[in-house]
């Protein structure tokens, strides 16, 4: 499955989240730290939901990007 992921750079760090995955999140000092640890973060969302019994959401967010 592949889950949309939205990206943010802050002032400080960056950060991402996950829509189809409540509190799936993660931050970083650079970009590619912040895509390794949403990609670890996915994982262990997911395998706590497995360990759980709990129903695995179907991705259902997408990304388009919108000129304004």
């Amino acid at each position: 499955m592949k889950y949309a992921v939205i990206f943010e750079r802050t002032p400080r760090n960056y950060a991402a989240y996950v829509p189809d995955l409540p509190g799936c999140v993660a931050t970083g000092r650079t970009r590619a730290q912040v895509e390794r640890r949403i990609r670890e973060a996915i994982h262990l969302h997911l395998e706590g939901l497995r360990e759980n019994h709990q129903a695995i959401p179907e991705p259902s967010a997408w990304t388009e990007m919108v000129e304004a």
